[in-house]
């Protein structure tokens, strides 16, 4: 099987997120362009590491990159202050100048901290995405998000800083759990109810397919996505408008994430697709939006190992006024009041600013009613 290669065109900033099989063995021709030095970074998950390093020490040492690495702990408590820090602190031990290049190698939490490590350290270096998540081949690792999390929200310090390359080696998603497979999963459902219902169709007949890692299904689900994901970002970089709807579903589940906390009993795909499918239904409630088109959505959700009622969403109990103060803090937030991501149909998605508080408030409240 052939790569596929997206481009992401942004003119300068333009880069190549190349999907396929076998790219960590042939990691040091593909990515020699981008580090003139000889000499890269790695920033990697632990577990990563001890999964997939060998293979892609190898494939450095072939073109002749020497590799030096900096291990992180798996989890979203990682993509902190303290994370940061760390990373940070580790790559000035290492005297990292701003020639060498950084690797980030590892599922989103990976990529958002070596990214934004990356756009801060000596004023910005350049880096390169090799995701291992079905979530960040999908989604995180493209566009130039780089954030880390605080105690008043996810993501909210961080900034945009452009990849050189990414790299999509479907063979590391062969050690994901089903669950972490399915959180990113969540993610490509997503592409298809923002403006692809013909996408949706196929996701609710080949989901199984890609959750059983199937070539074909795989590849069609992840470079479809990034396909769709690179078109958007290429339009509006900087989330100034259509961007935004790729936050489909997570101003919602963002807030849920907040108050679970960052230790893995919520994954962010399981609260993105609470949050999207509570983002039909308050679109349904508000005439918006076919009540048949909000079940559906539901109903696919569910059939896919997805919880759609927040009540029996590990990590609780949430409270309407606790998820209120996460989602003020939502970077969409404008003047007091939210602006949400919320459906006209599937398949067709709109950005809602100026919504009232309380209205949400009041939609919660019918929602968190056992």
């Amino acid at each position: 099987m052939t790569d596929t290669v997206v481009h992401v065109d942004l003119g300068a900033r333009s880069y190549d997120v190349v999907c396929g099989h076998g790219l960590l063995d042939r990691a040091g021709a593909l990515i020699a362009p981008f580090a003139p030095k000889r000499r890269v970074i790695v920033v990697a998950d632990s577990s990563v590491q001890r999964l997939h390093g060998a293979r892609l020490q190898a494939g450095l040492a072939a073109f002749g990159i020497s590799d030096a690495w900096i291990a992180v702990a798996p989890g979203e408590a990682s993509k902190s202050w303290e994370g940061l820090a760390y990373v940070c602190a580790q790559l000035a031990a290492l005297q990292a100048e701003r020639g060498d290049l950084l690797v980030a190698f590892g599922g989103g939490v990976i990529g958002d901290l070596a990214g934004l490590a990356a756009g801060l350290f000596k004023r910005g270096m350049d880096f390169v995405q090799i995701p291992t998540t079905l979530l960040a081949q999908v989604d995180s690792s493209v566009g130039g998000k780089t954030a880390i999390d605080i105690a008043a929200g996810k993501n909210l310090v961080g900034l945009f800083h452009q990849p050189r390359l990414v790299l999509a080696d479907f063979d590391t998603l062969a050690s994901l759990s089903e669950r972490e497979l399915r959180a990113g999963f969540a993610e490509v459902v997503k592409y298809g109810l923002i403006d692809d219902a013909a996408f949706f169709a196929w996701t609710q007949a080949r989901g199984g397919d890609v959750l059983a890692l199937v070539p074909d299904a795989i590849a069609h689900a992840v470079v479809t996505s990034v396909q769709a994901k690179a078109r958007i970002v290429a339009f509006d970089e900087r989330e100034s408008g259509p961007r935004a709807l790729l936050n489909l579903g997570h101003t919602f589940g963002h807030a849920f994430e907040t108050i679970a906390g960052y230790d893995g009993v919520v994954l962010h795909g399981e609260a993105v697709a609470l949050g999207m499918a509570l983002a039909f239904r308050y679109a349904a409630d508000c005439g918006d939006c076919a009540v048949s088109d909000s079940e559906l959505v539901a109903e696919s959700l569910q059939a896919s190992g997805f919880v759609t009622d927040p009540v029996l969403l590990p990590g609780g109990p949430y409270a309407t006024p606790a998820l209120m103060d996460a989602m003020a803090n939502d970077k969409k937030a404008e003047g007091g009041k939210l602006t949400l991501i919320l459906p006209q149909a599937i398949g067709r998605t709109r950005v809602v600013k100026g919504i009232d508080r309380a209205m949400v408030a009041a939609f919660l409240n019918r929602e968190l009613q056992a």
